[in-house]
């Protein structure tokens, strides 16, 4: 793996790409939870890792949240003591309520993580990666087994706390509405490598209009079904627009799914591409 990137502090980075192209890898590099042949890892005025002069700090020591894709949760722990475990001592308790709400979960704040479903152990991964405040967020596909609504309310919550807190957010994803809702820049990995870095829209959308031709990425956030249309109401390059698409497109037009259009500027004829 040869991957060279910065992350500006309190910025949102999205990594894509296909399954094995090191996505999981480079963050668990990042955390400290395996280390890398040779390389370098920096944040802010600390070195975490610099293979050169044998300097690797411990995981335990890098102020980081991470969500893992299997959620990683203690199986004999409850929901709330899975939170309170990753508290730091001295830490108030009540964020731990603080974050069970926001991620809807206070009624189940007693349950053990097997009796939980896929989407609502990976909210409790994210509240505990939460808790201690991290300097630096890293989500693994973190938001994949939610529904549509679910999903866009943790994003909305996750921009939020971003914000008011300012930590540094890395996010492996693979939908295009999250990456053009959320991330500043987006680093697209194939085989160890990055093939395209970038904001979302000088990755996705890079000159398109050639042959005069546009090509637009978006999210579907509601579809409604017209005489003689779909009318979609869409997230485009960060902004929610209105489409109205053919009626035989209704399948691939359900709330939460990703697409992309190619739209023919000279012949004003529209069609669907993914």
């Amino acid at each position: 793996m040869e991957i060279s990137f910065v992350a500006e502090q309190g910025s949102i980075t999205a990594i894509t790409g296909p399954s094995g192209a090191g996505k999981t890898t480079l963050l668990r590099q990042i955390a400290g939870l395996i280390n890398p042949d040779s390389g370098h890892i920096r944040y802010g005025n600390n070195t975490w890792l610099d293979t050169s002069v044998r300097v690797s700090q411990y995981s335990q020591l890098r102020n980081i949240g991470f969500v893992f894709q299997d959620y990683a949760l203690f199986p004999h722990l409850t929901v709330k003591q899975n939170l309170l475990f990753a508290l730091d001592k001295n830490s108030d308790n009540a964020i731990a309520d603080d974050l069970l709400k926001a991620v809807e979960l206070s009624q189940l704040a007693d349950r053990k993580p097997h009796q939980l479903s896929g989407g609502q152990q990976q909210r409790v991964a994210l509240a505990r990666a939460l808790v201690r405040k991290p300097d630096l967020l890293l989500l693994d596909e973190p938001l994949a087994a939610l529904d549509h609504h679910m999903r866009r309310r943790l994003q909305e919550y996750l921009l939020s706390l971003q914000k008011q807190l300012g930590f540094t957010m890395i996010i492996v994803t693979h939908d295009l509405g999250e990456i053009f809702k959320m991330a500043h820049q987006v680093l697209v990995i194939e085989n160890g490598l990055i093939v395209s870095q970038g904001t979302p829209s000088e990755v996705y959308l890079p000159e398109n209009e050639v042959n005069d031709q546009l090509i637009l990425y978006g999210e579907v956030l509601s579809c409604t079904v017209c005489e003689d249309h779909l009318l979609v109401n869409a997230l485009i390059q960060q902004a929610v627009r209105n489409l109205k698409l053919p009626l035989d497109w209704r399948s691939e037009m359900s709330p939460g799914r990703s697409f992309a259009l190619r739209y023919s500027l000279d012949q004003a004829a529209i069609e669907l591409i993914k």
